[in-house]
């Protein structure tokens, strides 16, 4: 059944729930011009946050909250956790596969940031960071979704520059003492039309007050999407004939399953807790990258102890993750085209066949990935007015990542992407928060972290392709042992003028070391090079031993007008980074960029700067028998450059606007919500990247919630808007991947085109 069948069906369907909607909004314009009071409305459910303005445990200062119904009511529209994030001021997303977009914070992201998932730092374990820590916990089982944009607290912080996510699932709970069990779950399923997307998720809880254990698992399969217009023909995408339509955006179907058990035990005060988790991916393509993840399974362990004494509280936990990664052609990418070239040794340049005794049968890599992580911190009252935290943490992460020859102009070697590669972190901190006076409110911070990195001699495939042999003779002959000291600094104050206005600032220095790929890749063979690639630009990435920390030095405010119920709301916050060493790309030495073509590049530190300004709002517009009216609204908006060549820096989100009108009516919670995003006319010239065109998207949302039952409906890309994703990278997929050129440059990612949403959760 094509897709027109199927969105006209579900539009006819859907029409009859969007209709009393579209009434009440013609209803609430009249009652608006009448001068009708309003009071509190609901903030729309992909915009609503919880501001720190205090200290607390949910919401510290210099944080931002995603709130528990926000999660809820996005969670049926997708299955990428980072996406969830999608409303917080100064946040974006990079496109990659369909349940691990990597989210950027004021421009800064992927390892740039830090991110916690259930207090867990996790290594994305791949050359093309396909796994990243979002992607293993499902939107379903979070419990807290935090951000700390720019300026982070040192107690958060660490080997990271853009900030700081922390991603919690459920936290246990206990029957009170002498009362009945708990025994409760939750049952839930989605579908989506675009994409043919299904699934659900099942959770089960039994506690008494001294014993809880819970399991929650999640299941999501996807197909390729379709895109609002037809974007291609038969060749000009390297297509050659597949037969797909020509509005499929190739390479983006998914399927993962998720699971988690969960153990709490209650002894007196204190806490113990452990979490099981495991996680496989069977397929996750990826339409901005050469390769497909054609497996991925990850288990992980993680053990915390929560400690009350009268002076404070302490915290100790100790987890290992290990993670088996594969990668490999997908059905999209068509390898027997153009292959049989690329075979050393071998003239041949017609479409291989897996008969031919010079093609090569697919191109496996894999990566293997283990990480042993602890942590040991204390808040203690000090006074009434005095809070100090100290801690140390620590990380173990060792890497191989090796690619079988495949082929008998491979053999007989594997190549060795990055062999034994070794990242250790120690780190030490200190943090002081002191309430001086009912109005202001302090924090400062040092944090030390020593890191040291290492990897073992490699080599290639059987064959000199590509001065294989030559490049890993000179990396094995360099010193490839490298340490670094880092230190972080951080100092906020947050101060209330009066009962409408409150300001937060503060600077910060954080540092972050080069990762494994960035330090320890190696080799400029084009084939090689353009399978470590974080950012989906298509060219090919060589890394570099000598490469130093990012130092970054940050300066924002953030003013906070509101009326005293905080029913009407306005935060802006103008932010200004400088990070000196930002590793950046440069062109191989003795090599010069190729306009208009992938090229193979190299890291390289140099200096950067971005500044810009975040704006978020919100406000009540009517209340009458139709429901509660309100408003909100958030701009973003980032400019970085590099300060050496005066280059643009690589995926910046241009200015974008989102803006929501809401309504709330007994079990009802609806949004219509108008996404803006303006052209991409600059971009990164050292990668070549593509310019993308401004656009507006509407979706719209709806919510209805029982006692034990709630149903969401929605419609993303309500128009049907074709447009290309300004963070997407480069569309690579489909046609011969192997080559720099085997495949039309200049042809941005397309978002998704027009698809109804809906789910269903039920708890017992």
């Amino acid at each position: 059944m094509s897709r027109t069948r199927v969105d006209s069906r579900a539009c006819a369907a859907l029409l009859v729930l969007f209709s009393p909607l579209a009434l009440a909004v013609e209803t609430a314009n009249s009652d608006l011009h009448a001068g009708h009071a309003a009071p509190q409305p609901v903030v729309a459910e992909a915009l609503q946050l919880e501001a720190a303005v205090i200290k607390g445990e949910q919401v510290p200062l210099g944080a931002t909250a995603v709130s528990l119904q926000a999660l809820r009511s996005l969670s049926p529209a997708t299955s990428d956790t980072a996406s969830l994030l999608r409303g917080v001021p100064g946040v974006s997303l990079n496109g990659a596969g369909g349940i691990s977009s990597l989210p950027v914070i004021r421009g800064l992201a992927d390892d740039r940031l830090r991110i916690k998932v259930d207090g867990m730092d996790l290594v994305s374990s791949c050359p093309n960071h396909m796994n990243p820590a979002l992607s293993y916990i499902d939107p379903s089982n979070l419990g807290k979704l935090q951000v700390f944009a720019g300026i982070t607290p040192v107690s958060v912080g660490g080997d990271s520059i853009g900030g700081t996510i922390i991603a919690d699932s459920a936290k246990p709970e206990f029957a009170a003492p002498g009362a009945a069990s708990i025994n409760k779950g939750e049952v839930g399923a989605f579908l989506r039309s675009n994409n043919d997307a299904r699934g659900g998720n099942f959770s089960a809880t039994h506690a008494n007050d001294v014993f809880n254990i819970r399991y929650a698992g999640s299941y999501s399969k996807a197909n390729n999407y379709m895109a609002g217009d037809d974007f291609k023909d038969s060749t000009s995408t390297g297509q050659l004939g597949n037969g797909s339509p020509l509005d499929e955006v190739a390479s983006t179907a998914y399927e993962t399953e998720n699971h988690d058990l969960s153990m709490a035990l209650k002894l007196g005060e204190d806490l113990l807790e452990l979490k099981l988790g495991y996680q496989h991916v069977p397929q996750e393509l990826f339409a901005n990258q050469r390769m497909d993840m054609t497996d991925n399974t990850q288990e992980r362990i993680n053990l915390r102890y929560l400690s009350q004494f009268d002076w404070g509280d302490l915290e100790t936990q100790v987890y290992h993750e290990k993670v088996e990664h594969e990668m490999n052609f997908g059905p999209d990418k068509r390898f027997w085209y153009g292959m049989q070239s690329m075979i050393p040794g071998s003239t041949d340049t017609r479409p291989c066949s897996p008969l031919s005794p010079t093609c090569a049968a697919g191109m496996p890599m894999e990566s293997e990935g283990k990480t042993l992580g602890a942590s040991v911190k204390a808040s203690i009252d000090l006074s009434e007015r005095d809070l100090l935290r100290v801690g140390g943490e620590y990380q173990r992460y060792r890497l191989n990542d090796f690619w079988p020859a495949s082929g008998g102009g491979m053999w007989p070697n594997t190549f060795e992407n990055i062999k034994d590669g070794e990242r250790d972190r120690i780190g030490l901190f200190g943090e002081w928060e002191r309430q001086l006076n009912p109005a202001w409110l302090t924090l400062l911070g040092v944090r030390y972290e020593h890191v040291a990195s290492d990897a073992d001699e490699v080599h290639g495939y059987g064959h000199a392709g590509g001065g294989q042999l030559v490049e890993a003779a000179a990396f094995n002959a360099s010193d490839r042992s490298q340490n670094d000291n880092n230190w972080d600094l951080t100092a906020l104050a947050h101060y209330s003028h009066d009962a409408n206005l409150d300001i937060e600032f503060g600077v910060a220095r954080k540092v972050r070391s080069p990762n494994l790929y960035e330090r320890y890749t190696w080799s400029s063979w084009p084939m090689a090079a353009t399978m470590n690639n974080f950012v989906g630009d298509g060219n090919g990435y060589v890394g570099d031993v000598d490469l130093k920390p990012e130092a970054a030095h940050i300066a924002s405010a953030t003013f906070d007008w509101h009326s005293v119920d905080r029913r009407h709301e306005l935060k802006v916050t103008p932010f200004y980074t400088r990070v000196n060493d930002y590793i950046d790309a440069v062109s191989l030495p003795g090599k010069t960029i190729v306009p208009d073509q992938f090229n193979v590049l190299q890291y390289a530190n140099q200096s950067a700067r971005i500044y810009g300004v975040d704006v978020a709002g919100r406000m009540p517009l009517a209340s009458n028998a139709l429901g509660q009216w309100g408003f909100t609204g958030l701009v973003n908006y980032s400019n970085g450059k590099n300060r050496d060549s005066g280059d643009e820096l690589y995926n910046i989100m241009p200015l974008n606007t989102t803006l929501a009108l809401t309504q709330e009516l007994g079990g009802w919670s609806n949004s219509l919500e108008m996404v803006s995003v303006q052209s991409k006319n600059h971009g990164s010239e050292v990668r070549n990247e593509i310019q993308t065109a401004g656009y507006t998207l509407f979706n719209l949302r709806l919510s209805h919630s029982w006692d034990k039952v709630r149903l969401d409906f929605g419609v993303e890309n309500l128009a049907d808007k074709f447009y290309h994703q300004p963070t997407g990278g480069a569309y690579t997929a489909q046609g011969r991947t192997m080559s720099m050129n085997g495949i039309e440059w200049g042809v941005a990612v397309p978002g998704m085109g027009r698809s109804f949403y809906t789910g269903v959760n039920v708890a017992f």
